[in-house]
């Protein structure tokens, strides 16, 4: 399916890294302004604060930013989501969601990015997605059934992760409780987030792929841009 594209190896170096950190700290604060600083009862914040761990941002990053964004310290920042709809090189299917306290500056930076695809209006594109929950968990041990634990969960589907991972898909209402679900049934969850899927991702050849690729990661590389969904099959 069409998932969340991911620049391979963007943590390996420091610029790239803090590019990433930078992302991960506009999430944190908006989850902690939506839904306060507690952890427990907020879910967005509580899968932001797992992403940064897990990309190792430092512990006073990352309650600075926490505190920041629930407003308990003096300086203020709003971010807004911001979301663009529009096509890659060779008709692909792009959704891009931007946190930007400056929309301005990032319509204006969408479009020159757009150039080598097609900027769409609204809904242009968003019609061909499903929002949905999506969790990558390890199992418990070595032959457990990810199916049947699926269905205890009341994930709607699983496929392969990386690393021996599963990939479990929710309704989006859903993606808390399932989460919790299989983290009781002994599953370790190290991702989980709301997402955009592709109903009809497009099959490219070898020789398309680069176009694609380097207009992704184009994307990526603006500060503003945090999630970027792709119609593209693996």
């Amino acid at each position: 399916m069409g998932a969340q594209w991911k620049h391979k190896g963007r943590t390996e170096h420091a610029a790239a890294k803090g590019k990433l950190f930078t992302k991960l700290v506009k999430e944190i604060m908006v989850a902690a302004k939506a839904g306060g600083s507690d952890p427990e009862n907020n879910p967005r914040l509580r899968m932001a604060m797992d992403a940064a761990k897990k990309a190792s941002m430092p512990r006073d990053t990352l309650e600075r930013a926490i505190k920041k964004g629930a407003g308990e310290l003096d300086e203020q920042v709003n971010y807004e989501l911001v979301t663009y709809e529009g096509f890659a090189p060779h008709q692909v299917p792009v959704i891009v969601e931007c946190l930007t306290e400056n929309k301005n500056r990032t319509a204006t930076n969408i479009r020159i990015l757009f150039r080598k695809g097609q900027l769409a209006t609204s809904g242009a594109v968003s019609w061909d997605f499903n929002r949905r929950g999506v969790i990558e968990a390890t199992p418990p041990a070595p032959g457990t059934d990810a199916e049947t634990a699926a269905i205890e969960a009341g994930a709607q589907d699983v496929e392969p992760a990386d690393e021996g991972a599963t990939r479990f898909v929710t309704e989006a209402a859903e993606l808390d409780t399932v989460s919790k679900a299989l983290a009781g049934q002994g599953w370790k969850v190290s991702a989980q987030s709301l997402a955009w899927l592709a109903k009809n991702p497009v099959q490219l050849d070898d020789a398309a792929r680069p176009d694609v690729e380097a207009f992704l990661e184009g994307l990526d590389g603006d500060d503003d841009v945090q999630n970027i969904y792709v119609g593209l099959k693996d």
